[in-house]
């Protein structure tokens, strides 16, 4: 048996991880979270720039502690960063940073967790709260284009810097495609935005009233959960694309020169082809084309769907407790239970959900050493 053990491992330190946290420790349960990076919010450090979120900071504080900016303020990615390390903080919770879950198995009913460090340690439940757009997806023929040209992922462009002298074609019409865009445009780029583009939000969310709309607008989509005939219909309306634009309209698009076709649907010459035929000359492609959470380090079967094997995705559970696995939690999913299990606002009823749940689950007999502090 490893030498070290957690009642509730936690793995993952962004919101999702820390609002559970918070939620064990109001409990008096005994956990610890486990985050790869080497500071909290790094996830959210590791994002382009310019990124700002959709959810004001009054409705973006997780609880326990408000966001430290104008109650009408969107925060940027790196503030939001700041606020969770903060958060962590103020509230004492036992975060270990720059500790890696390479593996998750279950053995005697018990969890153990084995670490990039060589590490390994065992827990009574694991609540999994890595993140919900870790695996980015890019389309089988981008590895068709020409090997000159430059190809990066949303999840791995920071800035303008990225971007190779010439025209760059963002593939992907939705909210990061079009910030992206934007900013490519205003660098001086010729830009190709590519994409259906996924209809948006009426009013400016950046003036007094846009920003109060957006706030209910948010609250009605925590509202929207799957088992209801509404909440169905809105995932099945929304699959297998972006949700409507918030910020970035299509005057804006046009104000700064971008030039909007329709999807890239394969390599053609190793340049890419349009639905219509046509081919497209760019020095860069960045595909905004979503990603989904990697949970290919969990080596318990029982969490996939049968035949599929160890996967990144999807994995088998209801609101979050999964379904075959004693013990086992999930925080941050996509559509996990409402429209709005994703943001800021949505996790901490999904987060609450999952350690009722959980908690319910005998422990096992209690091990002499734990984990100690960092």
């Amino acid at each position: 048996m490893s030498a070290m053990h957690t009642h509730t491992a936690i793995i993952g330190a962004g919101a999702a991880g820390l609002v559970t946290g918070r939620l064990l420790a109001e409990r008096g349960e005994e956990f610890t979270i486990f985050d790869e990076h080497p500071r909290i919010g790094d996830a959210w450090r590791e994002r382009y720039r310019s990124l700002r979120l959709f959810t004001a900071a009054r409705l973006a504080s997780l609880g326990g502690m408000p966001m430290r900016l104008g109650r009408f303020e969107y925060p940027t990615g790196a503030q939001l960063a700041d606020y969770l390390e903060e958060y962590a903080r103020e509230l004492s919770l036992p975060v270990r940073t720059g500790w890696k879950v390479t593996r998750l198995a279950r053995e005697a009913g018990r969890f153990i967790l084995e670490f990039a460090g060589g590490e390994s340690i065992t827990a009574d439940r694991v609540i999994v709260a890595a993140g919900g757009h870790r695996l980015p997806v890019v389309p089988p023929f981008a590895e068709r284009l020409d090997p000159g040209t430059r190809q990066l992922h949303s999840n791995d462009y920071a800035g303008p810097e990225d971007l190779a002298s010439g025209t760059v074609l963002v593939v992907g019409a939705g909210n990061a495609g079009t910030d992206i865009a934007l900013e490519a445009a205003a660098a001086g780029h010729p830009t190709i935005l590519a994409g259906r583009h996924p209809g948006q939000v009426p009013v400016d969310i950046d003036t007094w009233f846009g920003n109060l709309m957006s706030g209910f607008v948010l609250r009605r989509l925590a509202a929207t959960t799957w088992d209801t005939p509404k909440g169905r219909a809105f995932l099945e309306e929304h699959a297998g694309h972006g949700v409507r634009l918030v910020r970035n309209k299509l005057k804006d698009l046009d104000a700064a020169g971008i030039r909007r076709v329709g999807r890239v649907v394969a390599a053609t010459g190793g340049a890419p082809q349009l639905e219509d035929g046509s081919i497209l000359s760019a020095t860069t492609v960045v595909w905004c084309t979503g990603s989904l959470p990697k949970l290919d380090w969990i080596d318990i079967p029982a969490v996939f769907p049968p035949g599929r094997g160890r996967l990144a995705w999807p994995v088998l559970h209801e609101r979050g407790v999964a379904t075959a696995v004693p013990g086992l939690g999930f925080v941050g999913l996509p559509a996990q239970h409402s429209a709005a299990s994703l943001s800021l606002i949505g996790i901490p009823t999904d987060a609450a959900h999952v350690v009722e749940r959980l908690m319910e689950t005998p422990r096992a007999i209690d091990a002499t050493a734990r984990v100690p502090a960092q």
